[in-house]
């Protein structure tokens, strides 16, 4: 591409989001150009559905599907309408011109009418070493009780939950309809999730509450066998048997790269400036999927969202009198 060739939309990240934006994208001819990411030990290009073996919640595949398979299957459908994909970062942007100047990781300098934000969130780890081997291969170790808690390898087990917020309570009380028992692990003696959600879980005869402690070590060679409870205070370390661990300390929105431009919430979520819409602060950049959802954070909400900023990117490029 020449330096006077301008994109009509480039979409910044993969995943149900950026791939179904893509997709409906290149069925509007808008030849959308996707920078899917690159690869790092945080993040792959396919966002966390990368991480997460079988998805059983996503229709149109009644006998499941693996997480890499779907975003395999969702990239391949966004390139066969003529979809272009580089396996790069953003990681500047420059909103002030039109138009919009965007900076590669690799040093190309993109321009764009119209910019779709797709950059997703990142799950916070307790980064232990058998911790990233087992999520990563499906071992029982998983950063979303919602999305992995149903499977049978879960069914009448004794699972562990990890964090003292809302999404903590969120996913211990969703684990007991499954599990036989579930180990709530807290490092302090009390919870900072809201009031309601304390007395539904502390209530739930099926949770056990382990205040002033972490899990310090992670057990098993092809699946979760146990975990290492260390007493936060006194040093203390015991060994708990289980079969699965659910990291429930929160999600970090990936918008550092766009240096305040785009209004967001206090923990960098990107918030739309209007209901119903993918609209951001800045007229023709459009913030889908879970880069804007700090409340679902699912694949089937990700990639409704996804065809809103493509619909919402179409409509806005054919007011310019860009088609």
């Amino acid at each position: 591409m020449s330096s006077n060739d301008v994109e009509k939309v480039v979409i910044i990240g993969s995943g149900p989001a950026g791939w179904t934006a893509a997709l409906y994208a290149a069925r509007a001819d808008l030849n959308p150009l996707v920078y899917e990411g690159a690869p790092t030990q945080e993040m792959i290009p396919g966002g966390q559905l990368m991480f997460t073996t079988d998805v059983e919640n996503y229709p149109g595949y009644p006998d499941g599907v693996t997480g890499q398979e779907m975003m395999a299957d969702l990239k391949k459908q966004a390139e066969r309408f003529g979809t272009r994909v580089i396996t790069d970062d953003i990681a500047k942007c420059d909103f002030s011109q039109r138009p919009f100047v965007l900076q590669a990781l690799e040093g190309e300098e993109i321009k764009a009418h119209a910019v779709i934000i797709a950059t997703g969130a990142k799950a916070k780890w307790l980064w232990l070493d058998n911790e990233q081997r087992l999520a990563q291969s499906g071992g029982g170790v998983s950063a979303c009780a919602v999305c992995d808690g149903a499977l049978p390898v879960f069914r009448n087990e004794h699972l562990v939950v990890v964090g003292g917020g809302d999404t903590a309570m969120e996913e211990a009380e969703f684990l007991t309809k499954f599990a036989g028992k579930v180990s709530v692990v807290h490092r302090r003696d009390e919870l900072r999730a809201s009031k309601i959600m304390q007395e539904r879980v502390l209530g739930n005869a099926k949770v056990e509450m382990l205040w002033n402690s972490s899990v310090t070590e992670v057990y098993g060679e092809n699946a979760i066998s146990g975990v290492q409870i260390t007493d936060t205070q006194t040093g203390e370390a015991r060994d708990l048997d289980c079969k699965g661990l659910f990291i429930a300390i929160g999600h970090e929105p990936n918008t550092k790269f766009l240096e305040g431009q785009i209004t967001t919430d206090e923990t960098g979520y990107i918030e739309p400036v209007q209901p119903g819409s993918t609209n951001t602060n800045i007229e023709g950049v459009f913030a889908v999927g879970d880069v804007s959802d700090k409340v679902y954070r699912q694949a089937i909400t990700a990639a409704g969202s996804g065809c809103m900023g493509a619909l919402d990117a179409e409509r806005w490029l054919g007011a310019q009198g860009i088609h």
